[in-house]
């Protein structure tokens, strides 16, 4: 079954950045999350539809 978080290798794979802009993007993101009441993925890891609708400034349906 396909994972619905990306962790920091994936962050850094698809912003082709270095480790600590990874770390830092998944923090923001886990901030925003926090701010809005979402539950939290794993420590170190972030929604791929949020990261998704972050990244592109849609939701993922529209992404397509």
């Amino acid at each position: 079954m396909a994972s619905a978080f990306y962790d920091k290798e994936d962050v850094k794979r698809i912003l082709e950045c270095a480790d600590s802009y990874a770390y830092k993007v998944i923090r923001e993101l886990r901030d925003e999350m926090a701010d809005k009441g979402y539950i939290l993925p794993p420590a170190g890891k972030i929604s791929k539809a949020y990261f998704d609708e972050r990244l592109y400034g849609c939701p993922k349906e529209q992404l397509a």
